[in-house]
């Protein structure tokens, strides 16, 4: 991160601020930080809560940045772009973390010059455990897949993929935290129907799924291996199992992520 004078972001939403934290606790400096940002609530709340430069001007951050990470909503993305393309210095490097925006998209408008990583990170890079994938662009170099990969790190697991990808990518890991947190809530339900206290149940839905994972990444064991040993014959697990099975849990997790992949796509061609 030495080679960075200032990193900048164009948006100061949940995401931005997962990598500022992570930039952060790898001990980035936080002058080298600007932040751009239109709600007043959000400059302030990340002014205090992480002492980072910030501003209402994205060209603040253009002029300022060798670094512009823009994370922005996609829907608005042509306007935000158009907006300082004219100030944009071809020494400078644009992060995309935008879904469904292609790297084409954002290069046409700086007349295809522009060097471009395309980025997809996921929420829980604010607890430094996010899963992100990253793509280049036609003109961003070797050097700048390194730096940006080397960002993303400071915040979870990074995979490098082919662009085609992306939008998979998007459905499974980007979109993915939501659907796990839905299984976290629906495990502390159950529970509590069965006469758990909520705030027990909620602890030990958070804990079993956190601690699946771990079991899954630690050991490297396939999942259904992992599965099987904690389904005993004629036990409780077979029977929840069966239960999962039966009401199309694979499956509705599988069409989930189809659903949010083609959302990506249709952001795409918006």
């Amino acid at each position: 991160m030495t080679n960075i004078k200032k990193i900048g972001f164009i948006g100061g939403g949940n995401m931005a601020e997962a990598i500022i934290k992570g930039l952060l606790e790898a001990a980035c400096p936080n002058e080298k930080i600007l932040v751009a940002e239109p709600s007043d609530l959000r400059r302030d709340h990340l002014a205090d809560a992480y002492n980072v430069g910030v501003t209402s001007d994205n060209l603040d951050v253009v002029r300022q940045c060798d670094v512009v990470v823009l994370a922005i909503k996609p829907q608005i993305a042509g306007e935000v772009i158009s907006g300082f393309a004219s100030a944009f210095r071809p020494d400078t490097l644009l992060v995309s973390i935008l879904a469904g925006i292609s790297c084409a998209f954002v290069e046409e408008h700086f007349d295809g010059a522009a060097r471009v990583v395309r980025v997809m990170p996921n929420t829980p890079a604010l607890v430094g455990e996010g899963a992100t994938a990253i793509c280049l662009g036609h003109n961003a170099s070797h050097a700048d897949l390194l730096l940006v990969r080397h960002l993303f790190e400071t915040v979870g697991q990074v995979q490098l993929i082919d662009e085609r990808q992306m939008d998979a990518v998007t459905g499974l890991s980007g979109s993915g935290p939501a659907y796990v947190y839905t299984i976290i809530e629906a495990l502390a339900d159950g529970g509590v129907r069965e006469g758990l206290r909520r705030d027990i149940a909620h602890a030990l839905a958070v804990q079993t799924v956190v601690g699946a994972a771990l079991m899954v990444r630690e050991t490297n064991e396939h999942p259904a291996i992992l599965r099987d040993r904690v389904c005993s014959p004629g036990g409780t697990a077979i029977t929840g199992v069966s239960t999962l099975e039966n009401k199309g849990l694979r499956t509705t997790l599988m069409e989930a992520v189809s659903a949010a992949a083609s959302r990506s796509r249709e952001l795409g061609d918006a």
